[in-house]
């Protein structure tokens, strides 16, 4: 594909506006694809009530959450399993499985994807390119088919794992180089780029110059792309160790912030006419593959790979500086919600902290889980959904 550049004039996030009601979560890192839900009206205890619990298969999806409905996916006897739970009580509405590799390459294995609901659809794309359009209430397939086979696109050594992003009558999905748009009604590949291996983040929306874009990563770059046909609007090269750009880029007015793990660090970006200018780069927080929130100018995240020694920095994102630094929590993912923080550590420990640059604050801290937990904690209406690598889900009172 050519290359095209456009004028970044009135930078801008845009959602599709038949998403569930602000207090449910239908899509990865929520419909602001900011990893913070608006919600207000939350506590979670010294000591957390589970609500309840459920088994649900190895992986690490994280969850996706409407219309009374909390979906997430895991992995058992050569099947992956999409599973649909009744958000109050954990009763299963439906389940849809299909036969899939374990992919215990490197690690354990198991799901990775977080499906995607819109309206009365489920979209789910699995690791090794198995694409599914379903009925949210009932889990019917409505259309189903393989992008990678369909296309040759190079799967990844982890396999794909970003979440399909709804655009208009598009899903746009990280396949290829620089993503592909699938058409959501009848699975129909509308464009696809190069081959190459797609990185593992989830397509970011916005809009520059009346345009609507999204921005992929691959092995060795982060690219922005026309919703419509594919068309590059620009490329900036992020080149890391084993190919792995994980982490969602955070977008703040005409600015995007790019973070990696495996020791290669971070960067902020300025969008301009044409390529983006770097503003500064550092490896003050280096996000292996859980992004980090943006709240009032300073980032929050977890810097390290899960192998090495991690821990917990708010960082101003102007100029890189880390305002603090709190090496207890260690490895894990995270959330916001009304200015406090909603950590689960690697080993299940929930923490409750205040986003505050200032220092960091603990509110309370209770083990929840066992085994590894890597998976994305997610509060909505109420109650918060936390899981871990074996697939045991827990919900917790939030109320």
């Amino acid at each position: 594909m050519k290359h095209h550049s456009i004028l970044p004039l009135g930078l801008a996030f845009f959602f599709t506006s038949d998403f569930a009601k602000a207090a449910d979560w239908p899509v990865w890192r929520g419909t602001q694809a900011d990893g913070i839900s608006r919600e207000t009206d939350w506590k979670v205890a010294a000591e957390p009530k589970t609500l309840w619990q459920a088994e649900v298969g190895l992986g690490f999806s994280s969850f996706v959450v409407a219309d009374g409905r909390v979906l997430t996916t895991g992995h058992a006897d050569g099947q992956d399993t999409i599973w649909c739970l009744n958000a109050e009580t954990g009763k299963l509405v439906w389940k849809h499985s299909y036969p899939a590799d374990l992919g215990d390459k490197y690690y354990e294995g198991g799901t990775s994807n977080t499906p995607t609901i819109e309206g009365d659809k489920v979209y789910h794309l699995s690791r090794w390119g198995d694409l599914f359009c379903l009925e949210a209430a009932t889990g019917k397939v409505l259309w189903s088919k393989n992008v990678q086979k369909e296309t040759g696109a190079a799967i990844p050594d982890w396999g794909y794992a970003g979440a399909p992003l709804v655009q208009g009558g598009l899903l746009i999905l990280n396949v290829g180089k620089a993503g592909m748009g699938v058409d959501k009604a009848t699975g129909k590949i509308v464009w696809k780029s190069d081959a190459d291996s797609a990185g593992y983040s989830t397509p970011v929306p916005y809009t520059a110059g009346g345009k609507k874009l999204d921005i992929v990563s691959s092995t060795d770059a982060y690219t922005a792309v026309q919703v419509e046909d594919g068309t590059p609007v620009w490329s900036y090269r992020w080149a890391t160790r084993y190919g792995v750009n994980a982490s969602d880029p955070i977008l703040s007015g005409d600015h995007v912030f790019i973070s990696t793990g495996y020791n290669k660090g971070c960067t902020l970006l300025k969008l301009g006419a044409s390529q983006p200018e770097k503003v500064w780069e550092s490896k003050v927080l280096k996000n292996q593959f859980n992004s980090s929130v943006l709240i009032q100018g300073y980032l929050y995240g977890i810097d390290g790979d899960q192998n090495s020694r991690c821990s917990l920095k708010c960082v101003k994102l102007d100029d890189g500086k880390m305002a603090w630094e709190e090496k207890s929590i260690g490895f894990g993912s995270l959330m916001a919600a009304d200015g406090r923080l909603i950590i689960l550590t690697e080993k299940g420990e929930l923490v409750i902290a205040k986003a505050t640059q200032s220092g960091y604050e603990e509110l309370s801290r209770a083990q929840v889980l066992s085994g590894r937990c890597w998976s994305a904690p997610v509060l909505a209406n109420g109650r918060l959904y936390v899981r871990n690598a074996p697939g045991k889900v827990l919900c917790l009172q939030a109320k």
